[in-house]
């Protein structure tokens, strides 16, 4: 087998991805380097109870958890459901409530990779507004922004907020380890224009507490900005990996025009 997709070549793997000697490792595990050392080379196989020492000393999300258990021969302990499964009902029922309280401005709940599980319809609004009917964007939240075809025709500053979502993706990659945001990640850096993660930020140059998203279209001007909320002591895949991002007017202007039809 492939040393790499052994449990011993998954734990090196991951502890160089956080940055961690084996010695550090083993000491936010209360375990030794010798053992850690051992691990990854094979020559130990751990028990269930030190794979998830491990996973926790590494802040693995539970997805990367359930892979490390299968690695190491055990079963996978965190389940992945379905948003719409009856065990979820409360929860469903919170992002419904977050939804509904952020209108008359948009909100959005998205999963891991940006693909849109549920909007209210202040997000209904900003789609229609920001939509052309000729021509058909993605469904994807990231794509969306990024895409010729998207939002960011209308985007006026869509280099710096581009510039802002692609290291957020850039960084959700290096925490999560999956080959899925990984694509993600590529695919939004080919689309034509894209600014280099290098560039500076307008940050950097000393602007703004926050970057506002810029809509312009006919004599319409939207400033909205964002925040992103995550569900907090998740024990599902699914609700681990879902966000709520809810937009706020930057403006008196911005505010008006979303209650006007609230």
């Amino acid at each position: 087998m492939n040393h790499a997709a052994t449990f011993g070549g998954r734990l090196s793997a991951w502890r160089r991805r956080r940055g961690l000697s084996q010695l550090e490792l083993a000491g936010i595990a209360e375990s030794s380097q010798r053992h850690v050392s051992f691990l990854e080379s094979g020559r130990t196989a751990p028990s269930r109870e030190m794979v998830l020492r491990l996973a926790g000393a590494m802040d693995l999300p539970l997805r990367q958890q359930n892979a490390l258990l299968l690695a190491a021969g055990f079963a996978p302990i965190w389940r992945e459901s379905d948003l719409a499964a009856p065990e979820l009902a409360e929860v469903k029922a919170a992002l419904a409530f977050m939804l509904g309280q952020q209108e008359p401005f948009p909100a959005v709940v998205v999963d891991r990779r940006w693909n849109i599980l549920d909007a209210n319809q202040g997000a209904a609004r900003l789609v229609g507004f920001l939509s052309d009917p000729e021509i058909q964007g993605p469904a994807n939240l990231a794509e969306s922004l990024v895409s010729p075809q998207g939002m960011r025709r209308h985007l006026v500053n869509w280099p710096e907020v581009a510039l802002y979502f692609l290291r957020g993706v850039q960084a959700d990659a290096l925490a999560d380890g999956t080959p899925e945001t990984a694509a993600l990640l590529d695919r939004l850096l080919s689309f034509p224009d894209v600014p280099s993660l290098t560039r500076r930020s307008s940050a950097e140059d000393g602007h703004g507490p926050v970057v506002a998203m810029h809509f312009q279209r006919g004599d319409v001007s939207l400033r909205l900005f964002t925040t992103i909320a995550t569900l907090g002591t998740p024990q599902d895949v699914t609700l681990q990996e879902i966000r709520i991002e809810a937009f706020f007017p930057a403006d008196e202007a911005t505010a008006a025009w979303f209650r006007s039809a609230g």
